[in-house]
């Protein structure tokens, strides 16, 4: 049994739903928004690609890696995904990422949201000690947005990760961990006020 359920999580501005292959075609329409795959720092998958990311992460979700689409209340429509990743049950602690977007709700209240859920999730109802986050070093609007979140920066792993470029990623980690919660919560639910 995995530690982490995957149920339906929604809030005022964003649904959280379990990755299926039914998201596929509305994921490929998302990724066109802004077309993320094109950054060099970024592990985004391309609209050829992303029948295999989603195969994969439904694979995944056997480990108890749980994927969800991010959908926006407001159209209706798929604007993302995100997942918890490297799930360690015995720890009672994961990794949060593999989050992109379209362009059209960045720096809208959707991120907030969907990370304040998804920290409610893994926090309140499965008892948590730490949440971590990782990004790449030159991903600078990734990181702001993980220090907005109330995330910590633990350090910087150095020549972590040779990418698809042949580029090495130093990866920058973060994380919060259960005695920073209730103080992170309170910032972010402030935002929605």
């Amino acid at each position: 049994m995995n530690w982490l359920s995957a149920p339906q999580i929604k809030g005022r501005y964003v649904t959280l739903e379990p990755l299926s292959i039914e998201h596929i075609d509305e994921l490929k329409e998302a990724v066109l928004d802004g077309e993320p795959w094109k950054l060099w720092y970024a592990n985004v998958p391309s609209p050829e690609l992303m029948n295999g990311y989603v195969d994969e992460a439904i694979k995944e979700s056997q480990k108890g890696n749980i994927a969800f689409s991010v959908r926006c209340n407001k159209t209706n429509k798929i604007v993302g995904t995100t997942r918890f990743y490297n799930v360690d049950a015995k720890n009672k602690r994961a990794m949060l990422g593999y989050t992109w977007y379209s362009s059209s709700v960045r720096r809208s209240p959707v991120n907030t949201e969907c990370k304040l859920l998804l920290l409610l999730h893994i926090f309140e109802k499965h008892s948590a000690i730490a949440v971590e986050f990782r990004t790449h070093f030159f991903n600078h609007n990734s990181r702001k947005a993980i220090e907005r979140l109330g995330a910590k920066q633990d350090g910087i792993i150095r020549n972590h990760q040779i990418l698809k470029d042949g580029s090495i990623r130093d990866t920058v980690v973060y994380s919060i961990i259960n005695s920073e919660w209730p103080a992170v919560k309170n910032n972010l639910q402030s935002k929605f006020c």
